[in-house]
C-alpha cells in the first residue's frame, strides 16, 4: 500500500485535517448506532506494540478495526523489546511488511517517530511520554458532542503538566479554544509545548493562560478536565505528588468555580479519591465514560482515514 501519512501529534494536524476526523468520527458513531459500519478497512490488519499496560487504548483499537471490518493484532511488552531485543527500526521494517498500519504505545516519543521513519505502512502514536494525541482527539470530539461547538470554548486542564494536558494544548489551540492550564509550581507543561500552543492559538483566535491557582484556572469553564497525578513510569515519585497535588483535586468546590453548565472530563483510569472525587466522577456533569467511548469512534475515523484503500 502507499503510505499516506501517520498521526503522531495534534501539533502536526492541520485545523482543516482535524475538522475532516471529527466530522468522520461523528458520521461513524451515528453508523454504528443505528447498526453497524461499512466493512471500510476488509482485509486490513492493525499490529499494536505495547509497551505500558492497557485497557481503553487495546479494546478501543481492537473493536474499531473490527467494527471497520479489519483485524488487530496486540504485541505484547515480552514479544517486542522495542529499542532492547531488537531495534526500533528493524520492528518497523518487519511489522511493515505484514502489517497495513502500526499502533504503538510507548514510553519515549522517540519510538514512534522512529517507527513512523522505517515503516512504510502508517504509524499512529496511542501513546507516549510527550503526547496522547488520540486521546486529545477523543476530547476534542467529545467537547464538540457535548457543547456543539470547539472555538470559544473555555477549556480548563487542573493536575500535572503532562502528554494528556500538551495534546489537549495542540489540539484546542488549532481550533480556537481558550485552555486555561493549572498547575503545581514545578509541574508546569513545557516550554515548548507552550509556545507552539501559543502559535497556533494566535493563528485560531484561541488564547492560552498558565496558573498555579487550580480556582483561577477553572474560573467560568465550559470544561473542567483532569489526569491522574502520577503517571506510569513515575511511580518513584507518588510521595511527593500526593503532597503537593491534593488543592488541584476536582471536587464539588473545586468545579463550582467553573459554570454551572461546565462538563467533566477525565482521561482515565482515575484514582477516585486522589485527582478526582467519587462525588464529581459519577456527578450530573461528568462525562468521563461518553469520553471513553469516544475513543473507539474517533480512532475509527483515524484508521479509515489512514488504511483505507
Amino acid at each position: 500500500m502507499t503510505k499516506k501519512g501517520d498521526f503522531l501529534s495534534l501539533a502536526d494536524c492541520s485545523a482543516r485535517q482535524l475538522w475532516a476526523w471529527l466530522e468522520l468520527a461523528r458520521d461513524l458513531k451515528a453508523e454504528w448506532k443505528a447498526g453497524g459500519n461499512k466493512p471500510l478497512l476488509k482485509g486490513k490488519t492493525l499490529g499494536m506494540i505495547f509497551q505500558k499496560p492497557s485497557l481503553r487504548t487495546r479494546v478501543s483499537f481492537e473493536m474499531g478495526m473490527l467494527h471497520l471490518g479489519g483485524n488487530a493484532l496486540y504485541l505484547s511488552p515480552n514479544e517486542i523489546g522495542l529499542g532492547g531485543r531488537e531495534s526500533v527500526a528493524d520492528v518497523a521494517r518487519v511489522l511493515a511488511r505484514y502489517m497495513d498500519g502500526i499502533m504503538a504505545r510507548v514510553f519515549a516519543h522517540d519510538h514512534v517517530v522512529e517507527l513512523a521513519r522505517h515503516a512504510r505502512v502508517p504509524v499512529i502514536n496511542g501513546l507516549s511520554d510527550l503526547t496522547h494525541p488520540c486521546q486529545g482527539l477523543t476530547d476534542l470530539f467529545t467537547i464538540w458532542e457535548k457543547l456543539g461547538r470547539l472555538s470559544g470554548v473555555k477549556l480548563a486542564y487542573v493536575g500535572d503538566g503532562n502528554n494528556v494536558v500538551n495534546s489537549l494544548l495542540f489540539g484546542g489551540s488549532k481550533l480556537g479554544m481558550h485552555i486555561s492550564v493549572g498547575t503545581p509550581v514545578g509541574y508546569e507543561a513545557k516550554p515548548f509545548v507552550l509556545q507552539q500552543a501559543h502559535k497556533f492559538a494566535a493563528e485560531s483566535g484561541g488564547t492560552i493562560v498558565t496558573t498555579h491557582d487550580p480556582h483561577a484556572a477553572v474560573a467560568d469553564a465550559d470544561v473542567i478536565y483532569t489526569d491522574v497525578w502520577t503517571s506510569m513510569g513515575q511511580e518513584t515519585e507518588k510521595a511527593q505528588r500526593l503532597l503537593v497535588f491534593p488543592p488541584f483535586q476536582i471536587n464539588a468546590q473545586l468545579i463550582a468555580s467553573g459554570k454551572a453548565t461546565a462538563i467533566v472530563m477525565h482521561c482515565l483510569p482515575a484514582h477516585r479519591g486522589e485527582e478526582i472525587t467519587d462525588e464529581v466522577a459519577d456527578g450530573p456533569q461528568s462525562v468521563l465514560f461518553d469520553q471513553a467511548e469516544n475513543r473507539m469512534h474517533a480512532q475509527k475515523a483515524i484508521l479509515a482515514d489512514l488504511l483505507a484503500d
